[in-house]
């Protein structure tokens, strides 16, 4: 078993000295949730988000398990923004032969997602559900909504995936990105349908493009070499991930930790979840 924690910018890998409290609460990772990349780099391991993307998450769940992923460059790569996948041209033009999905940008969240509000770490009230950072309204509002729900988005963050797209806001088909750094400027104008939970060291590695031609890789690009949900995996095979509840002790002693080192420009991109992976 493997446990891992990332904490963005200047702050180290948290480090459990000791034991986790009894009190911190672990969530096992559906098998239809999870995707797993393998690459030359290494295994990349990112929790989908349904409650956040429906549309998108059963899209490239289909995708992954028709093997259309599989072979897939990454064609367009800029180091500390993202890395960009999902076109079996590799120009960054191409896409399915399923209809494109229509965006969803935002979403409503209920009392019983389970949003961890972080204070302090960016503009009005943000927090964490499940293993995304998240900007939403306050609980208080769902009383006055008839359907006891408020507006939250998901937010770029490091290792946010999120759909891409051309000009058309719901020309989303099959192309998409691993976010190696923050950008706020993605909020709320494209699809973040999923977080990577493991491998961010092998997003690292993705060769990169040139800067003079907005990232496109020149070359032979790396490559996706197989991707599936693990619930299309032989169980033989299948990876188990568990997530650490960003409400548990120790995962709050770790939003300290890191705000002490990060100080002023402490965010809610600089938590990562903290997760044991099997095998």
């Amino acid at each position: 078993m493997k446990v891992s924690a990332w904490f963005m910018g200047a702050v180290a890998a948290l480090t459990l000295g000791g034991p986790a409290s009894a009190q911190d609460v672990w969530r096992t990772v559906e098998p239809a949730n999870l995707l797993v990349i393998d690459t030359v780099h290494g295994r990349i391991l990112v929790e989908l988000e349904p409650r956040m993307a429906p549309n998108h998450v059963e899209r490239v769940r289909t995708l992954a398990d028709r093997g259309f992923y599989d072979g897939v460059p990454f064609h367009r790569v800029i180091p500390g923004f993202m890395a960009q996948t999902g076109d079996p041209t590799g120009t960054g033009a191409g896409g399915s032969d399923l209809l494109d999905v229509k965006a969803e940008f935002a979403f409503r969240r209920g009392a019983q997602d389970g949003f961890v509000p972080v204070p302090n770490a960016g503009p009005g009230l943000v927090g964490l559900m499940g293993v995304m950072p998240v900007s939403s309204q306050p609980d208080a509002q769902m009383m006055f909504t008839v359907d006891k729900k408020t507006p939250a988005q998901g937010l770029f963050c490091p290792a946010t995936v999120g759909m891409a797209r051309s000009g058309p806001v719901d020309s989303a088909n099959s192309q998409f990105y691993l976010m190696t750094g923050r950008n706020d400027r993605l909020n709320g104008t494209y699809t973040p349908f999923g977080r990577v939970v493991q491998g961010m060291e092998a997003v690292r590695a993705i060769k990169a493009g040139e800067d003079a031609m907005d990232g496109a890789v020149q070359g032979e690009p790396d490559r996706m070499v197989r991707v599936r949900t693990a619930a299309a995996m032989p169980a033989g095979e299948r990876p188990t991930v568990r997530v650490m509840d960003p409400s548990s002790p120790t995962y709050q002693a770790s939003i300290e930790t890191t705000r002490a080192a990060r100080g002023a420009a402490f965010n809610v991109c600089d938590l990562m979840p903290l997760v044991e992976v099997t095998p």
